[in-house]
């Protein structure tokens, strides 16, 4: 079975799960929605991808650009079997409607409030929640990197209590209208929202975080203290159970990473399309336990994170893989992941 994926924007998140679609066997995208003529529409119709007006759009405006349109997303819905929405946060909400009327079924990305779909989703965290679903939703990019973590760790240890500080970009690189420009704003609402949206997968979790936005385009860093069910040996143990999972990836000492500038550099030198860093990126050096307490630093890309969990999630919901780990074997090849 190849399942006819549309995506509902095409911006940071959306050109990036639609490029990610197209190199999966089992999948093929038939269509990508815009709502104004730009530059990433031409590079949609360059990668052959048919592209439909989303809703607030004007088709006369991209035939005067000279972007030739396929329809609009109603028509775009016609030929799918399931739609991404990667529309701006909360226009997810009015998007619903119109898939659940076309009887698409339809990924939600974290910008949307969980009760959106019928559950939230990390591929590493409960993938088997959304085999078979109609509508599921794709946590946010810091509740992925924090899901993703407490996975490995209750496997390994169990997780009594999680903890963090979360230092967030301000905007994505493209972006030039918002973020402080020399400044650091805390987030006064405690918990951020981001603890909350760890329990819609790990409902038991006790989980606290805050968080600050500093002026970064970069990436979001996560200063994280765990309290473990069962100690851990030492750091070098610890670092070994994130080497070992799917997504994670950790730089040792000697490679000199200081920071995300050079993790972006990184990214940058594999050579792949983008510079994107889908993995959770940790610090062998940045890791310290004392018995069941461990405290460690991740940073998460927030262009990319979700990306191959999107991928997962379709194809939980058509069941094309029998569980998480075939699942995420096949996504992980196909966008070049690998293991550290």
């Amino acid at each position: 079975m190849v399942v006819r994926v549309a995506v509902n924007g095409y911006g940071t998140i959306g050109k990036r799960v639609a490029d990610a679609v197209a190199k999966q066997p089992d999948m093929k995208v038939v269509g990508v929605a815009k709502t104004r003529p730009s530059f990433e529409a031409r590079v949609a119709i360059q990668r052959g991808y048919p592209l439909f007006v989303a809703a607030g759009g004007k088709v006369e405006e991209f035939g005067a650009a000279g972007l030739p349109v396929a329809g609009t997303v109603p028509e775009m819905l016609e030929v799918a079997d399931v739609v991404v929405d990667a529309a701006p946060d909360k226009v997810g909400r009015e998007n619903a409607l119109l898939y659940e009327a076309a009887k698409v079924r339809a990924v939600f990305q974290g910008g949307e409030k969980a009760d959106i779909a019928e559950t939230s989703f990390t591929a590493g965290a409960n993938y088997s929640a959304a085999k078979g679903k109609r509508s599921v939703r794709v946590v946010s990019c810091n509740t992925t990197g924090i899901a993703r973590a407490v996975a490995v760790l209750d496997r390994h240890y169990g997780v009594e209590s999680w903890d963090a500080t979360i230092v967030r970009r301000a905007a994505d690189p493209g972006e030039s209208k918002k973020g402080p420009i020399n400044g650091i704003l805390p987030t006064f609402k405690i918990p951020s929202h981001h603890g909350p949206d760890v329990r819609t997968i790990f409902p038991h979790l006790n989980v606290q975080t805050i968080a600050v936005v500093v002026p970064t385009t970069l990436m979001h860093v996560h200063v994280n203290r765990v309290r473990l069910a069962r100690p851990a040996q030492d750091a070098p143990e610890l670092a070994q159970a994130f080497r070992s999972a799917r997504r994670f990836h950790v730089f040792e000492e000697w490679e000199h990473v200081d920071g995300t500038p050079q993790v972006m550099e990184f990214a940058r030198d594999r050579g792949a399309a983008r510079p994107d860093m889908m993995e959770n990126v940790l610090w062998a050096h940045g890791i310290r336990v004392d018995g069941r307490e461990a405290h460690f630093f991740q940073a998460i890309h927030q262009e990319s994170i979700v990306v191959p969990e999107n991928i997962d999630a379709i194809r939980a919901m058509f069941d094309l893989a029998p569980d998480a780990e075939a699942s995420m074997a096949i996504t992980d090849r196909t966008l070049g992941i690998s293991r550290s």
